[in-house]
């Protein structure tokens, strides 16, 4: 039972009701950042467990609310959250346990056409109603009704400040140029305010037993729908079947393949600031790419 004490099975039968099983608990895959667990009750269910430092309580809170703001909108399903809270000197999230496995061609076209559906789910400004994580990284999510400069104060610039202060200072000066460079990049594109996973990557979606695709590990927020489907792209995990799906349901904006680098340039950072040095050329090269000159478009002879 490492690291799943009997004080944090106490708080959680007292804020769920659900009284979990100690011999039953067994270590599972389930990311970098958190312990996960898969747990029996007294009625021989099974549950998912999340525990991390009790300094991550809020994290889990923020990854409950967008669990539930995600299954709000009936597109594509998600784990539901039970219950979270702190327990001594651990924080802990528990979710009901689903048999995943990794996604069929089919799956991968559900979830296309229900990712479309899901963007389809506005809010009136970009950003969301709390601020979360992406990965271990704090997101600042405080609403704004323009795009670009969300996108510049709460995304690029925040990731940008932080590689500053990590000693990236290559990085940080190619980045404010950027951020004087990015209302011409995005000049003329006028993205609805769509309900995002935030951090759709290929490990962050499978398919139930019954061939329904599934999404976790959320960093909801509200923005351009286009910044989800570059996540697909930006380390694979998603077959054709899936874009071909989406593009049928809702077809991409014209211009989508120069915005692609501007909004996966913040997962890039992301990772820069997160697992170091390796990622530096690669945020680089996105840079320098977004501040070419736009190729000058050939005359056509008289």
């Amino acid at each position: 039972m490492s690291g799943v004490s009997e004080p944090l099975l106490f708080a959680i039968r007292a804020a769920t009701g659900i009284t979990l099983v100690p011999a039953t608990v067994q270590g599972v895959t389930g990311g970098s950042i958190s312990s996960c667990y898969r747990v029996r009750d007294r009625q021989d269910r099974a549950w998912f467990l999340k525990v991390n430092a009790a300094d991550c309580a809020g994290m889990f809170a923020a990854e409950a609310e967008g669990l539930r703001e995600l299954r709000a909108a009936l597109a594509v399903r998600a784990p539901e959250p039970v219950g979270q809270g702190t327990a001594e000197d651990a924080a802990w999230l528990l979710l009901e346990w689903l048999d995943l496995e990794p996604g069929s061609a089919d799956a991968a076209t559900r979830l296309g056409e229900r990712l479309a559906l899901q963007h389809r789910h506005v809010a009136e400004r970009f950003g969301w109603q709390c601020d979360n994580t992406i990965g271990s990284t704090p997101q600042p999510n405080t609403p704004d009704a323009d795009w670009v400069r969300f996108w510049c104060e709460r995304r690029l610039g925040f990731q940008l400040a932080l590689a500053a202060r990590q000693g990236h200072a290559d990085v940080a000066g190619r980045g404010e140029r950027l951020l004087v460079a990015l209302p011409g990049l995005l000049e003329g594109h006028a993205p609805a305010a769509s309900l995002l996973h935030g951090d759709l990557w290929g490990g962050n979606w499978a398919m139930a037993r019954n061939g329904e695709p599934v999404v976790f590990d959320p960093a909801v927020y509200y923005g351009d729908r286009e910044a989800d489907i570059a996540m697909t792209e930006l380390f694979g995990g998603f077959p054709r079947t899936f874009y071909v799906a989406y593009e049928r349901v809702w077809p991409l904006d014209p211009g989508y393949g120069r915005r692609r680098d501007v909004y996966n340039l913040y997962h890039v950072l992301n990772h820069l600031n997160l697992f170091g040095g390796g990622y530096c050329a690669q945020a680089l090269a996105l840079m320098d790419r977004l501040l070419a000159p736009a190729p000058a478009r050939r005359r056509r002879s008289p």
